[in-house]
């Protein structure tokens, strides 16, 4: 992977994690809200960032992201980075650690983050209209992936990035998109869609459709370990492939040192 140019070090990975816990110690359901700020992240301009910026006309304020959670999470740990290394770690790497830290303390898989993602000089509302919708079909689902490299397992599972949805069109009121676990990394999510109780319309067609239905029998199966996909496994690759979406390096970027505003 071309872009790795440095491994954050440990004790700065630290930092990341730390700040992520003592979030989820007081709201377990900010773990999700920081794998949903991340893919929502990378599906626009690539793994930048710049869906951080604040301003009217900025990313983060484009209707797709109005129900983003988590952005104080990425704003402390920075603070503490910048205190101890100042303009080393990127926001788009605290990103990509925050929501690996978030599956792993959620009793989920652990994966080794790839590290040297510059933040972008660019944060447009208007970009963002492109994000995946539930109002949309699985085969435009399939497309928008694909055109970020990803394929038909990788949106079965980064389906799990998927928290809590408004209800009734009212951001401060949500509920659980896995009726059963909503607070456990497991694959109830799955078999909630096998057993017709997917909460969005969106999910429950998933199995309606021939190619993800049968990934979802393969992830459910008692055989997954053997014969059948492992889930966790897919979930790390899925994970490293979406976190390497278009990603800058070089001079043309910028290392924030407020993960809300450019330099």
């Amino acid at each position: 992977m071309g872009f790795i140019l440095f491994h954050v070090q440990k004790q700065n990975q630290s930092i990341v994690r730390n700040t992520v816990e003592s979030y989820m110690n007081t709201d377990p359901t900010i773990a999700a809200g920081l794998l949903r700020l991340h893919f929502h992240d990378c599906f626009v301009q690539g793994c930048d960032g710049s869906v951080l910026i604040s301003g009217n006309l900025a990313e983060r304020n484009a209707l797709p992201n109005l129900g983003l959670r988590g952005f104080e999470v990425i704003e402390d740990a920075k603070s503490e980075l910048e205190a101890e290394c100042p303009g080393i770690v990127s926001c788009a790497d605290i990103l990509a650690l925050a929501a690996r830290d978030a599956v792993d303390l959620s009793k989920g898989p652990s994966w080794s983050v790839p590290t040297g993602r510059r933040d972008g000089r660019v944060s447009s509302k208007s970009e963002a209209q492109n994000l995946p919708s539930p109002l949309e079909s699985i085969a435009v689902h399939k497309k928008k992936f694909a055109e970020k490299g990803l394929d038909e397992q990788d949106l079965l599972t980064l389906l799990e990035l998927k928290e809590l949805c408004p209800n009734d069109g009212d951001a401060t009121k949500r509920v659980a998109l896995d009726k059963d676990s909503q607070f456990k990394f497991d694959l109830s999510f799955f078999n909630n869609i096998k057993d017709g109780n997917g909460v969005l319309e969106s999910d429950q067609r998933l199995w309606n459709d021939d190619s993800t239905r049968s990934i979802i029998q393969k992830y459910i199966s008692p055989l997954r370990g053997l014969l059948g996909l492992r889930f966790d496994y897919n979930f790390r690759k899925s994970m490293i492939k979406m976190s390497s979406i278009e990603v800058k390096t070089g001079m043309q970027v910028e290392i924030r040192r407020k993960c809300s505003r450019f330099n």
